[in-house]
């Protein structure tokens, strides 16, 4: 089992700057490794999970910062649950977690044989064995295009449709060019936790509970979810581009630089090798 490390944390700190006294959320709290970082550092930080499994985790860090922290056991897309008090930074670690993947029972991973469940949030009614089961062929195979680029989704699809996996290893052995099995079980992950449509919902939120100056900060690791930030990203640093803000005669936002891992942090966690780093300010 591979260590938690977080990735491009020192980029977040350095594009951060300073947070002493400033409220910040962790959209992705995880380990905590983020939301750790930001109170050392100073901050105030409201931290959103949706995995009950980190619970315990987050108590231990009410229990050590007190009011400074506060978690809210729920998908990242209920931001907009927060009140209209304006935060300076927000900040996201999307993708899967470490311990997600490394935990067998919640079959995540390939490499371990377990129920083919694949959700983040054990309350959500639909397993990954549940989907296959459940939906159209065409429509897994779009998910499997989609959120996988497998070539061969069709007949992947129909594969899964006439024999039902129920365990990891049923899924795996079932894809018969091992370059197509990560793709696979990335591309039903996505789909059984939503989290495109998660993601979406959340940035379109940002605008409301960003102060002047404020941050928001995107850690991406793959194309998909890449593209949706930085597109999202792109129509904010526009003058015309997002119709939220149809009167805006200048852009509302500036785009910072975008961050990839160095060498060192590539040596030491390769969990990060895709891993990029993108933000915009708020003007």
């Amino acid at each position: 089992m591979m260590k938690h490390i977080p990735v491009l944390l020192d980029s977040i700190m350095n594009v951060l700057g300073d947070v002493r006294g400033r409220t910040v959320v962790d959209c992705t709290f995880g380990a905590g490794g983020y939301t750790r970082a930001l109170l050392d550092a100073g901050a105030k930080v409201t931290a959103f999970d949706r995995d009950t499994n980190v619970v315990d985790d987050a108590n231990e860090i009410k229990y050590e910062y007190g009011d400074k922290f506060r978690f809210i056991n729920a998908p990242f897309s209920d931001i907009d649950r927060l009140d209209s008090t304006e935060f300076d930074d927000i900040v996201f670690d999307l993708g899967i977690s470490s311990m997600q993947i490394d935990n067998a029972e919640r079959g995540f991973s390939f490499r371990f044989d377990a129920p083919l469940d694949m959700r983040m949030d054990s309350r959500l009614e639909c397993s990954a064995a549940d989907l296959i089961k459940n939906i159209p062929v065409n429509e897994l195979a779009n998910i499997l295009y989609e959120y996988g680029d497998v070539k061969k989704s069709k007949l992947i699809a129909n594969i899964l449709k006439q024999t039902l996996p129920t365990t990891t290893f049923q899924l795996r052995d079932l894809i018969k060019n091992p370059h197509d099995i990560a793709p696979v079980f990335q591309a039903l992950r996505i789909a059984v936790n939503d989290e495109m449509g998660q993601l979406k919902s959340a940035l379109d939120s940002v605008h409301k509970l960003l102060c002047s100056g404020g941050r928001c900060l995107c850690v991406t690791f793959h194309s998909i979810e890449d593209r949706i930030v930085k597109n999202a990203f792109r129509q904010w640093t526009s003058v015309s581009g997002d119709p939220r803000m149809p009167n805006v005669s200048e852009p509302e936002y500036k785009m910072l630089k975008v961050y990839t891992p160095s060498e060192q942090e590539l040596e030491n966690n390769l969990r990060a090798r895709s891993a990029h780093l993108r933000g915009v300010q708020k003007l």
